[in-house]
């Protein structure tokens, strides 16, 4: 999108920004007046709901635990502003406008790769910058300075189920990806690529794709039953998840089904009960194996903090991933030492720290050097640690 254009659409949808639905969550600091935004862009409604909300509740709790920032020799309260993206590119830009015009000097999230990308331009025209905590799909930083993230990328996931379904025997697969979803079409892509580079060519026996919002699966899991596949990949939402499970195995579909880390939740396991067991999964972490002090205490608090939100105690990747974005923003702002967007949109880039996730620094394209992911299966109604899996990128 050109600058020109760009400039143009921003004053179209600043009215419109007036009206997005937009909450502030001051930190009960001491700054003396002092106060500094942070903006949170992130989808606590609509398809990927479930998932934002659990970022949301790591960012949340983060400005618990750090809530005033040191600038310039003053204390400064940080107020968190929430927009809620609705899981939809449209209204991510009407939240995007409402951020950019709230003052807020960086922005965090959002859950879900399209909303992100949609987004991602106007923070650039504004000069604020972005970090995500859990959007992988690689056109999110690509191209764009401003915007950074946490976690580790679609090619990389795609990568690293495709080395697992291989290392667990499979010599075919059928894949399903959300048509028109960004996260869902590219992690299924690079997951096609890796897999036929292992297993060969003709390694991909069915490939299958659904709508937005669609429920009913039989047709295309019939396809799939039809081409026998030793394993399907099946990355989507939290909302659709437990209806492929559920819907497969009514179907009479034995193989394992494998997708990436949206399936980290415990409303799939809820919602496909027993025909959850089995499923397997890439995530962005396991609180069992703290990397540092810093996850360590994170761990035994954190779940106290869900607790009493009245949520599981299981601690979801993105709800570290969402603690772990909130630390580079405040480490930023010190580094810079200021409240200027352009400064702390340079501190980020130079930066690196210790955060729950692990070590976190920046490469070229905004992007974390992250090369682990961790493989997880659903077993007695409960996720379980299988192994890690390294791949150098």
């Amino acid at each position: 999108m050109k600058r020109k254009l760009l400039a143009a659409t921003l004053c179209l949808y600043f009215a419109a920004s007036l009206l997005t639905a937009c909450s502030s969550k001051p930190a009960s600091g001491g700054g003396g007046g002092n106060v500094i935004k942070i903006g949170v862009f992130e989808s606590l409604t609509g398809e990927n709901g479930g998932g934002g909300f659990q970022e949301v509740l790591g960012i949340r709790y983060a400005n618990e635990i750090y809530p005033t920032v040191e600038i310039g020799g003053e204390t400064y309260d940080i107020e968190l502003v929430e927009v809620d993206n609705k899981s939809d590119k449209t209204e991510a830009v009407s939240a995007a406008q409402s951020l950019i015009s709230s003052d807020v000097k960086v922005i965090l999230g959002s859950y879900g790769s399209s909303v992100s990308i949609a987004a991602g331009d106007f923070f650039a025209e504004a000069g604020i910058p972005a970090i995500g905590a859990s959007c992988t799909n690689p056109q999110v930083t690509l191209g764009n300075d401003y915007y950074f993230r946490v976690c580790f990328l679609d090619p990389f996931q795609g990568t690293v189920m495709a080395n697992y379904a291989y290392q667990e025997n499979a010599k075919t697969a059928a894949v399903i990806t959300q048509l028109g979803d960004d996260y869902s079409s590219g992690l299924g892509s690079y997951f096609i690529s890796a897999f036929t580079s292992l297993a060969g060519e003709d390694a991909i026996v069915n490939q299958e794709q659904f709508q937005t919002n669609q429920t009913d699966f039989k047709a295309i899991l019939t396809n799939v039953k039809a081409s026998n596949p030793d394993v399907i990949f099946a990355p989507s939402s939290i909302a659709t998840a437990p209806l492929i499970i559920k819907q497969a195995r009514e179907l009479g579909i034995t193989c394992p089904i494998m997708a990436g880390d949206t399936w980290e939740n415990s409303t799939i396991i809820d919602n496909a009960g027993e025909y959850a067991e089995g499923v397997v999964l890439s995530t962005f972490y396991d609180e069992a194996d703290p990397a540092n002090d810093e996850a360590a205490s994170f761990v035994t608090d954190f779940k106290e903090y869900l607790k009493e939100n009245e949520q599981s105690e299981i601690i979801p990747a993105v709800s570290a991933l969402g603690y772990d974005a909130y630390l580079v923003a405040i480490k930023a702002i010190q580094q810079a030492d200021s409240t200027d967007s352009q400064k702390i949109r340079d501190a980020i880039a130079d930066l690196q720290i210790d955060g729950v996730t692990g070590s976190i620094s920046f490469d070229e394209n905004g992007d974390a050097n992250k090369n682990m992911a961790f493989i997880k299966t659903i077993k007695d109604g409960a996720f379980q640690f299988l192994k890690t899996i390294t791949i150098e990128n």
